[in-house]
């Protein structure tokens, strides 16, 4: 199409999809076409605003590296990743709620044992982690992996603190028992602010936003035959519950975190007293739990 236009310039790009052969992609791409355009005709940027526009992007795709997302972050900040979780994962009253991923999440942590200590540097005060998975009618999942991380006392990942923080401080992977179980012993997580240093960062001061996300402890549990679920513990004395930078609070996921001074509790534990404890049920959708509906 020659004489390009306003009114008929949608129309004019999407027909150029016209020979693309994978019709998702095809979709996909007609559908940001229209919104992208439309976008363009009601905020009416000028050229300015336009080079400034990619080069904010630019500056985002730039701060990126492999222990730094800044497009997550982007997408977390703008309700987007919260939003896309939302849309793929439906209520359902039987399992356990998602939440985002988050920028910080690091494959390959160790497999521990229970009771595992994954506190490297033994800072702060211990917390004791227990709970359980079950499928969602209720019945222990044996062996389900829960991937594990979080911050420290003072709200900061360890990737974030290179030279401070071992390398895979307050991490791991943990496998349930015959009856769904798990413990492990970490610190109580703080709330903290997300990376403020770039693009991102930029951006929530200019809309005057704060950039704080509640305190929380994150999970990836699987196990073979159940969908794979990403999700936290939110702590529920935090000041942040409901005005989370990235919109990830659910409050079937708040947990209190109880204080207990008793040292025979402690020794049990193998920590010492005063120590912080959670505990939380976590429940699986999969073919074992689609039967047990159906029975």
């Amino acid at each position: 199409m020659r004489d390009f236009q306003e009114a008929t310039s949608t129309d004019a790009v999407i027909e150029r999809l016209t020979e693309c052969r994978d019709p998702r992609l095809r979709q996909v791409m007609a559908a940001a076409t229209r919104h992208l355009h439309a976008f363009v005709r009601e905020v009416r940027p000028s050229t300015e605003e336009w080079l400034a526009a990619i080069d904010y992007l630019t500056r985002t795709g730039q701060m990126c590296s492999g222990v730094r997302q800044e497009w997550v972050l982007f997408s977390d900040v703008m309700g987007v990743s919260s939003l896309v979780d939302v849309v793929n994962n439906p209520t359902d009253e039987r399992v356990t709620e998602s939440t985002v991923l988050g920028p910080f999440h690091v494959a390959g942590a160790p497999a521990l044992p229970h009771g595992a200590n994954i506190s490297r540097d033994g800072r702060g005060r211990p917390c004791v982690v227990t709970g359980r998975v079950l499928d969602a009618a209720g019945a222990p999942i044996e062996g389900a992996m829960l991937d594990v991380w979080q911050t420290s006392e003072d709200g900061w990942y360890d990737v974030q603190q290179p030279g401070i923080q071992p390398e895979g401080n307050l991490r791991g992977k943990f496998a349930t028992d015959a009856d769904g179980r798990f413990w492990f012993v970490t610190v109580k997580p703080a709330s903290y602010p997300v990376p403020t240093d770039g693009p991102v960062g930029e951006l929530l001061r200019k809309l005057e936003r704060h950039p704080f996300r509640p305190a929380h402890i994150h999970f990836i549990i699987s196990a073979p035959g159940f969908a794979s679920k990403t999700t936290h513990i939110f702590a529920e004395d935090d000041p942040y519950l409901d005005s989370d930078a990235v919109f990830g609070v659910k409050t079937s996921l708040i947990e209190v975190f109880h204080e207990v001074a008793d040292p025979a509790a402690a020794a049990g534990y193998g920590v010492t007293a005063p120590f912080w404890s959670v505990s939380h049920e976590f429940r699986l959708a999969g073919q074992r739990a689609t039967e047990a509906a159906a029975a």
